[in-house]
């Protein structure tokens, strides 16, 4: 299948709601309750450390070097603020008048393997930064996981963000799951039609989009609606099908943190 990048427009409006819901469930929960999915983080945490993000994200929007920016004045920025809500909100709405400002092929510094331009990069990466870090609110809120019935994304956003993390965050050098023994080959697919073949070595993981028409290999697979497997993958609930018990070590090594 070809790259499932979603265009801009669509990342930049579920960065909006995904904030909008964050600073939400954020003040239903309290700022001292704690984030069952972020053992030791209070929701106050959670709102400084997705500001701290998007304040991060605009610096590489103009220009920045992800090498030698520091968050340490924004994290004080952070602790001093008097509202993190407020706070929270006001990088969010800074970050998103910047990403639809800026021409397609505006340069700046991206991350990831198989990145897009970084105008689509960046709203990308916010866009599934800031739903996961909204799903931790609502946990924060119910004091359960999420389940696929409280997404409130569609299944093209919920495909798009498996994508990222199978072929932008696992392929990175020293990030995603490793085999334990010998390397083995596991197939992620969704009910939707997106499937994803990785290669899981001792000390890498290689994965390839698999195109429409392609027979997939008989290996272990990860499968379900796509909410579900998103869900799963970034360690956030979900109900997948793992009959291979493929994902205990993937949520150990192929953590995102």
């Amino acid at each position: 299948m070809t790259a499932p990048v979603l265009p801009l427009a669509r990342h930049l409006e579920g960065l909006q709601e995904a904030t909008a819901r964050l600073a939400t469930w954020s003040l239903e929960a309290g700022l001292e309750s704690p984030v069952p999915p972020c053992p030791g983080w209070r929701v106050r945490d959670l709102l400084e450390h997705q500001g701290m993000v998007h304040r991060w994200a605009l610096a590489m929007l103009r220009g920045g070097d992800p090498r030698v920016v520091g968050i340490e004045a924004t994290a004080q920025e952070a602790h001093a603020a008097p509202d993190p809500v407020s706070w929270l909100r006001a990088g969010a709405a800074e970050m998103l008048a910047t990403l639809r400002s800026l021409p397609d092929d505006a340069p700046g510094s991206t991350f990831l393997v198989d990145a897009p331009a970084a105008r689509l990069f960046w709203a990308r990466r916010q866009h599934h930064e800031t739903t996961i870090h909204a799903l931790d609110a609502l946990a924060a809120r119910t004091g359960s996981a999420a389940t696929a019935r409280d997404a409130w994304f569609g299944a093209d956003v919920a495909v798009d963000g498996v994508d990222e993390l199978l072929v932008g965050f696992w392929q990175r050098p020293g990030r995603g799951p490793r085999a334990a023994g010998a390397p083995y080959r596991a197939l992620v697919e969704t009910r939707e039609g997106a499937r994803w073949l990785l290669d899981v070595g001792t000390d890498s993981l290689t994965t390839r989009r698999l195109a429409a028409d392609e027979t997939a290999p008989a290996v272990p697979t990860l499968s379900g609606a796509a909410t579900d497997v998103h869900l799963a993958l970034w360690n956030r609930g979900g109900a997948p099908d793992d009959e291979a018990g493929l994902l205990p070590a993937w949520r150990e090594r192929g953590a995102v943190r």
